[in-house]
């Protein structure tokens, strides 16, 4: 993709740059390669440093409204330590490795409605300017893809995918932020929950699938919010029964109707033995802090700029530049 921007920090006649992401998405934990094109300007100067950021847009609860806004999640140098003499064309190529917990945007191809970015700044003569920014694809993990997969294949729709400002409580979670995958019921347990969200903590050694059921009340008692966790190894997907594993996961978290429980969810690898590792928290109210879970709210506070987080800005910063960049590729 092809954006440049002069950098207006440094003045008329500055460098421009442009960042140029190899082709496809990239996995969570894995490489993300391109190339950072530089341009000179009118005048020589000292290219001191070359930084990758990794952004999102994400939804944010403040004073009582849900908002959008951006955030970075990441930050990576890929260069530096040079001089760049008017005019003059120079590629830095670069290889990088995303979080383990990055958002997933696409499954087979298809968008989930989430978006994330990588912004590349340069540090010249002790100014810095954001200049080029560039949708980032992430597909998932093999173990991520396998949940999803029986999920689908025991019924469940797919309703909408966002990424939540806060943290879940008593997981290994270090971004910001989290991704909620909100699925419709499958049609054996329509009659129990109102809808479930999956979200995927992901680490080298494995991953915690969170569930979260939005279960209907009765007669005699109300409707609440039954959660789990369950930890997978990346060791030995393609070897386990998706299906009957996934399905004994919701079953436990629909009829499950209070207390904590803790079993083992596999595959894991030999030195961990097999089984299922399993948390269950009832009342789910209390196991995120931040915005409560729910829909995407689509645009509705696009361009709201909320003081909640530091790095989290205004929603429409990140769309005039795709915008634009969308406009510069049709020309």
């Amino acid at each position: 993709m092809v954006f440049k921007r002069l950098l207006g920090a440094l003045g008329v006649g500055g460098p421009s740059v442009d960042t140029v992401l190899d082709d496809g998405p990239v996995r969570p934990g894995g490489p993300l390669s391109g190339q950072v094109h530089l341009e000179g300007g009118s005048a020589e100067c000292e290219i001191e440093q070359i930084t990758l950021e990794l952004v999102a847009r994400v939804e944010a609860e403040h004073g009582g409204e849900e908002h959008e806004g951006v955030i970075a999640f990441d930050r990576l140098t890929v260069g530096g330590g040079f001089r760049l003499t008017d005019g003059e064309c120079r590629s830095v190529p670069f290889t990088v490795t995303v979080p383990w917990e990055t958002p997933i945007t696409e499954l087979h191809g298809q968008p989930l409605g989430v978006i994330l970015g990588v912004r590349t700044e340069l540090a010249v003569a002790g100014a810095k300017d954001k200049g080029d920014l560039d949708p980032l694809r992430v597909t998932p993990l093999p173990a991520q893809e396998a949940v999803l997969e029986a999920l689908g294949q025991l019924g469940f729709g797919f309703k909408s995918a966002d990424l939540e400002l806060g943290h879940i409580h008593g997981t290994g979670q270090t971004l910001p932020f989290y991704q909620e995958i909100e699925l419709s019921p499958a049609p054996q347990y329509a009659p129990a929950v109102n809808e479930v969200e999956v979200t995927f903590l992901a680490t080298p050694g494995g991953m915690e699938v969170v569930l979260e059921a939005d279960k209907r009340g009765g007669l005699f008692f109300e409707g609440h919010d039954a959660v789990n966790r369950f930890t997978v190894s990346h060791e030995g997907v393609e070897h386990l029964d998706w299906n009957t594993e996934v399905d004994s996961w919701v079953r436990r978290m629909v009829e499950h109707h209070g207390g904590y429980a803790a079993d083992h969810a596999g595959p894991y690898p030999p030195h961990q033995g097999h089984g299922f590792h399993h948390h269950d928290d009832s009342h789910g109210s209390h196991h995120r802090s931040g915005p409560s879970t729910g829909a995407v709210v689509a645009g509705a506070a696009a361009g709201v700029a909320v003081g909640v987080a530091g790095g989290f800005v205004a929603a429409e910063v990140i769309d005039e530049v795709f915008d634009d960049d969308e406009e510069e590729e049709e020309d």
